[in-house]
């Protein structure tokens, strides 16, 4: 059920990266450094450290070699490890694409 909810996110992050007016693929990860900047200094309060903080133990949990289901139970090991880099992706690129909303608000409320 879980790795169902996590395919239907990253489905949705797909369509919204697609829709037009909506920021792309390449504008959503150059933003990513700059919203982790903006939210550990809490000028962004669209996404809190929390998250943050799940989403950079989604990192190490894909790149340490110690996984909680090894990989050499084929199936259910990468498994696991294809369920959290979708939940990542998904995340990674729905937080980005609201960042980069939020900076061209920021801009545009600026501008007289």
């Amino acid at each position: 059920m879980a790795k169902a909810a996590r395919a239907a996110q990253a489905w949705r992050t797909y369509k919204d990266v697609t829709k037009p007016g909506s920021p792309g693929l390449g504008a959503r990860l150059r933003a990513l450094p700059r919203m982790v900047g903006a939210v550990m200094r809490g000028e962004y309060s669209g996404m809190g450290k929390g998250k943050l903080a799940m989403m950079g133990l989604g990192v190490l949990y894909i790149i340490s070699p110690v996984d909680v289901v090894p990989d050499f139970l084929v199936l259910i090991g990468v498994a696991d490890d294809f369920g959290v880099f979708l939940w990542l992706m998904g995340s990674l690129l729905g937080e980005g694409g609201r960042y980069v909303d939020w900076e061209r608000e920021k801009v545009r409320s600026v501008q007289p």
